[in-house]
């Protein structure tokens, strides 16, 4: 969250942050109970103050008329502080959910927008492939080479659950080892973390866990919930705790299951592998001082480019409007990758869609967290904690099995990959089913 005195001094600066933004959020609210929170604090301050003197003035000699006097002052001065702490208790709940509404300030560069049309190119890799037949989408390819199987994903488990079957089985795995081989020549430490997080982790990261427009699953009664990311596992690591100055920046990366409720999304390209409510993903996340945040963040970025770029797939970078931005984020970056699925009238020959994103968040979940580090000053202050994805599996391999298809409906395996998943291509198979009737 930004820091109460900041959204006092910086009122307006704020409120057309929030605008731009295009959230819902009062900061006007904010500074009337950081106001009222501090006339209480100094009030109890106050109160505190005449206990003692009430106190010190009991262990004198006093005679009965005037220990009585005091006895009834230091019984009311209790009550007052009892009921002043009270009600400070609840103001600062107060202030505190409003604080948590209001976002992140915005790097000056980042453009204003409401909509993802409205992201900046600022960069574009490889030339998107000209077929000379039709192309197919995943889905087709998917169900044609018998690696996914959407109908029973839903059977069993419900929309937008699927089972990977036979060489997508290997190719999931070989996406995986090779993210993490790039993170590790980076000099990432490598994580497989938690499939659950508690609450208030999520909340400190950014997630909303409850209500409906929450996009995680809670689970009911253990106050945890599954999570969509590794981001927020790897950001509640070191929740509550002072690092030590001299060993930022650090470079995490974490492997998880990520779970998404998804709810409300629609659209003809949100079908197949692209949206979601279980995926794999390879998660980079660092920890480091303010200075470093932005040349970092440059860094996630060159890394998530580096992995495309080895897939030999066609992308662009987009720097991510204001509207289309996560509450955290200070700045995002998108990679969007050419998907000759995403056909159209509009868009013949298909269209760019993201695959993985990368946000400076600066101090705002480190607040939430309480993460810091200790200066040379002496005083601990409020790390900057970045993310980025490495791979997220699915919208991968979506892009690789639509660039990467023959015109004889086999797939071409990206040369990167193949030491990792031991075959080159993958065909259609001449298989009998085991089923004789659905």
């Amino acid at each position: 969250m930004l820091d109460y005195k900041f959204i006092k001094d910086n009122l307006e600066a704020v409120k057309e942050n929030i605008k731009n933004r295009n959230m819902v959020a009062d900061a006007d609210l904010v500074v009337r109970l950081y106001d009222e929170r501090t006339a209480l604090t100094t009030k109890l301050q106050g109160l505190q103050q005449k206990k003692n003197e009430n106190a010190a003035a009991m262990k004198q000699k006093l005679d009965a008329d005037t220990r009585t006097k005091y006895i009834a002052e230091g019984k009311q001065i209790k009550e007052d502080i009892a009921a002043v702490s009270k009600e400070l208790e609840e103001k600062e709940a107060a202030l505190d959910e409003a604080a948590r509404k209001i976002p992140n300030m915005v790097n000056p560069e980042t453009p204003i927008g409401k909509l993802d049309t409205e992201n900046l190119e600022v960069k574009k890799v490889g030339t998107p492939r000209k077929f000379d037949f039709e192309p197919k989408d995943h889905v087709q390819l998917g169900e044609e080479l018998d690696l996914i199987d959407f109908d029973r994903g839903t059977k069993v488990s419900g929309p937008k659950f699927y089972y990977l079957k036979n060489e997508a089985v290997f190719l999931e795995q070989a996406l995986i080892m090779y993210a993490l081989n790039t993170l590790r020549k980076h000099g990432f430490t490598t994580f497989i973390t938690p499939d659950v997080a508690k609450e208030d982790i999520l909340k400190g990261i950014g997630f909303n866990p409850r209500g409906n427009e929450s996009n995680v699953y809670s689970i009911e009664d253990e106050g945890t919930c599954l999570v969509a990311t590794a981001e927020i596992t790897l950001g509640g690591y070191h929740s509550g705790e002072i690092l030590d100055k001299s060993k930022l920046p650090l470079f995490y990366c974490g492997l998880s299951h990520c779970f998404r409720r998804e709810a409300g999304s629609a659209g003809q390209f949100s079908k197949g592998l692209y949206r979601v409510h279980q995926f794999d993903k390879v998660e980079m996340f660092v920890y480091c001082l303010p200075e470093q945040s932005d040349e970092l963040h440059e860094k996630l970025r060159l890394i998530e480019e580096e992995i495309f770029t080895g897939l030999g797939l066609p992308f662009h970078v987009v720097d991510t409007c204001t509207g289309d931005l996560g509450a955290p984020a200070y700045r995002k970056w998108d990679l969007e990758a050419w998907m000759p699925g995403r056909r159209n009238a509009e868009h013949p020959d298909g269209e760019y869609g993201e695959v993985t994103s990368t946000s400076n968040c600066t101090d705002y979940q480190a607040r939430r967290l309480n993460v810091k580090y200790r200066d040379d000053d002496g005083k601990n202050k409020y790390v900057h904690m970045l993310n980025g994805t490495a791979i997220a599996v699915g919208r991968a391999m979506l892009a690789i099995l639509e660039n990467y298809q023959n015109a004889d409906g086999s797939v071409t395996v990206p040369e990167v990959l193949v030491p990792f998943c031991g075959f080159d291509k993958i065909g259609p198979k001449n298989v009998t089913s085991p089923v004789l009737k659905k």
